[in-house]
């Protein structure tokens, strides 16, 4: 899974998911049914997507006969990574490889191909670090660790409302990360995280790692076998890897903490545990939220994905050039359509609603006998109304603010340039958030990444944008005259990206460092439409915070502590892209009265191949085919609790070794961002025996498999 939600200009995709066949090989089937004669396999009931400063030790230990000890996790907590624009990985040797998805490095992928060399089809190996390309727009972070802020948080909204309870609120939240970044200096990261919505808040401070180099991929035919059909399911037959590094002045990073990787692989019935950043979950949604997911924002948002789709594909079939640079878009459009389908689907489940609406009667009736938490009672009922409010208000804010008419690259570069003239001058108690010291960074590399843009995909996008502007906002609204006056979205996208500077680093460059200066004697379209918006988007996001965020913040802020009272903190919050651990048990599940094995392996894959995309394997697959041991293990499933951002996440034993990759979850993980269930609930990776094999037999890299394996200590050229 990458993202946790999609943006026009930015699509994300849940952990590519997709949908194979379910047949083994004879040899491989004898084994697995070996396996699960001889051991009995009890899935655990393994919900829980944890903090690692709150793990269910007591639960673990009752059900493992094991827990881990500080130094686990200090380990694997040091030792994981998170990408920054959605997803994860670890690092696994001591000179600073990471090891993450296909899929989770495929932007970077497209990014340094060209028409002349296409890495997603032929895929990159560096054969020594001289070699290793820069990634233009990609940053690694490390969690360096975690304090609890709740206090200084709760102390500096209490009794606000509104735009005071937002303003305090980020004010307070600006100085707590401005401060921790300041102290531990340019390589810091941190990040106030509001957990158990509202309950608790917490500062996590990263290491930051901005040169990142790829090492490895795939051909994208291996690592995405099966292709969107294929997604969402199990048996897969994927090798979605890829190896990045990390730099560190100008040389391969040194790293303590990291996961060897095991040539063996996880065993049937074995307890496996992962460290990934899972991205958002909704499992302490009031009922209200609920059912407004389920009956206005998921089905509005996959029409618009759908025909977004539809776009994409007719532009990609136009030419081998334009296949090649929207590749990346459309597949996670794909997986993001897939993914919300299926969360559509978890939340019109009879049972589910009726457990959550049972959960939240039995809270309700808590908090009414409880006097200490009456406060409490009209919550529920507020929130409600927020979410009333929202229904008039999401569809503006959405085009405007959130810009979803304005999908290019250009007028995201536009709207920072323009926003952080204004901003950076002010106090940064009152600058909006994204613009606080501690996200500047962040702001600079996405701003000034030398990623290339196409102008005619970015015309095809924004004329898409503005086109279904006009159609949710209406012809007569004032301000689409005001952006489209008598032209049409087509003449009006290809005016504005032929007539930009902005696709130039250097002009993006000189208009930061003019600020206001700068932007007041710009005569680029996209800066002057961003300067005339903005007014307007302004206004919307200040009356969104203050009439829907606030009151739903401030409310669950109230929820959250009746549930502590009545449950105690033994429980784990939503995921909100931070560091957590899972843990489960390797064994597959009955589907329609039919087990499904927990393994698949390399000859399935050969079975499975056609010829014809998407089950076409690679040539170097075909010519390996003799080298190989085909009954060794590709992918499996496992319990571990998983949801969008955990794609890269290590699956690790107790040893603390490397034995499998998380690329997917099956088709009865997508109801995951609303509940878990063991019975049917699975992740899937990429066996760690198995990315040894293929990169020893079939992409001929030694150097790396040794040095995933840790046989040397660094098996690359310095």
């Amino acid at each position: 899974m990458t993202r946790s939600s999609y943006s026009p200009s930015r699509p994300v995709g849940s952990l590519q998911h997709r949908l194979p066949s379910k047949l083994l090989s004879p040899h491989l089937a004898r084994l697995i049914a070996l396996a699960l004669a001889t051991a009995p396999v009890v899935a655990l009931a393994a919900e829980g997507m944890w903090t690692f400063d709150n793990p269910p030790s007591q639960r673990m230990q009752k059900e493992l006969g094991w827990s881990p000890d500080p130094a686990w996790l200090s380990h694997a907590m040091h030792a994981s990574a998170r990408l920054a624009l959605g997803c994860s990985g670890s690092f696994v040797s001591p000179t600073g490889l990471v090891l993450t998805n296909h899929h989770c490095a495929a932007q970077c992928v497209e990014q340094i191909s060209s028409a002349k060399t296409n890495y997603l089809e032929a895929g990159f190996l560096a054969k020594e670090t001289a070699e290793e390309q820069r990634c233009p727009a990609m940053e690694i972070n490390r969690l360096e660790a975690i304090t609890d802020v709740t206090t200084a948080m709760h102390q500096a909204t209490k009794g606000l409302d509104g735009e005071a309870f937002t303003h305090a609120r980020d004010a307070a939240t600006a100085k707590l990360s401005s401060d921790c970044a300041a102290k531990e200096g340019p390589t810091a990261r941190c990040d106030v995280v509001n957990l158990y919505q509202g309950g608790q808040y917490h500062l996590y401070r990263y290491h930051r790692f901005q040169d990142v180099r790829l090492a490895f991929v795939p051909e994208q035919a291996a690592a995405f076998f099966g292709g969107d059909p294929d997604n969402f399911n199990f048996p897969r037959y994927d090798l979605d890897m890829a190896l990045l590094r990390v730099y560190e002045n100008g040389k391969p990073a040194a790293v303590t903490d990291y996961f060897p990787v095991s040539a063996t692989g996880p065993a049937a019935g074995e307890a496996v545990f992962t460290s990934g950043h899972p991205g958002s979950t909704q499992r302490s949604y009031t009922v209200a939220q609920l059912r407004n997911l389920r009956d206005n924002k998921l089905p509005a948002l996959l029409m618009r994905l759908s025909e977004y789709r539809g776009l994409i594909t007719q532009y990609r079939a136009s030419n081998a050039e334009a296949a090649r640079v929207a590749a990346d878009e459309l597949f996670y459009v794909e997986n993001s359509i897939k993914a919300m389908r299926g969360e559509r689907e978890a939340l019109v489940d009879v049972g589910l609603m009726q457990g959550k609406e049972h959960d939240e009667a039995a809270l309700r009736k808590f908090v009414a006998s409880h006097p200490a938490q009456r406060g409490a009672q009209g919550a529920w009922d507020a929130i409600a109304g927020a979410v009333t409010t929202a229904h008039d208000l999401d569809e503006p804010v959405d085009q405007i603010e959130h810009a979803s008419a304005f999908n290019s690259h250009y007028f995201e570069f536009a709207r920072t340039l323009v926003r952080a003239a204004a901003e950076l001058p002010k106090p940064q108690a009152d600058r909006l958030r994204e613009f606080s010291p501690a996200r500047l960074p962040e702001v600079e590399s996405e701003l000034f990444s030398e990623a290339p843009l196409y102008a005619d995909f970015e015309k095809v996008k924004l004329a898409w944008s503005l086109t279904k502007m006009r159609e949710e906002l209406g012809a007569s609204n004032p301000i689409v005259r005001q952006i489209l006056g008598n032209d049409s979205p087509q003449q009006v996208a290809a005016r504005l990206i032929d007539q930009t500077k902005l696709g130039d680093l250097a002009t993006r460059k000189a208009l930061w460092k003019e600020g206001a200066a700068g932007i007041a004697k710009s005569d680029d379209p996209f800066i002057k439409l961003a300067v005339q918006i903005d007014p307007l988007a302004r206004a919307l996001r200040k009356d969104y915070e203050t009439r829907v965020s606030a009151v739903i913040t401030k409310n669950n802020e109230q929820i959250a502590a009746a549930r502590f009272a009545m449950q105690g903190t033994g429980m784990y919050p939503d995921a909100t892209f931070t560091l957590r651990m899972s843990y489960g048990t390797v064994v597959g599940w009955k589907e329609a009265g039919q087990d499904v094995a927990p393994f698949t392996d390399f000859g399935g894959a050969y079975t499975h191949a056609t010829g014809a995309e998407p089950f076409k394997l690679p040539a170097s697959w075909l010519n390996a085919k003799d080298q190989l041991n085909l009954t060794k293990p590709l992918n499996f499933v496992s319990t571990n609790d998983i949801i969008g951002g955990n794609s890269g996440s290590p699956v690790i034993n107790r040893r603390g070794q490397l034995i499998g990759l998380i690329f997917d979850g099956n088709i009865h993980s997508l109801g995951g961002a609303y509940g878990f269930d063991a019975r049917s609930n699975r992740a899937v990776s990429v066996d760690s025996a198995a990315l040894i094999e293929a990169l020893t037999q079939i992409y001929h890299a030694p150097a790396l498999a040794r040095e995933l394996t840790g046989s040397m200590q660094s098996a690359r050229s310095q």
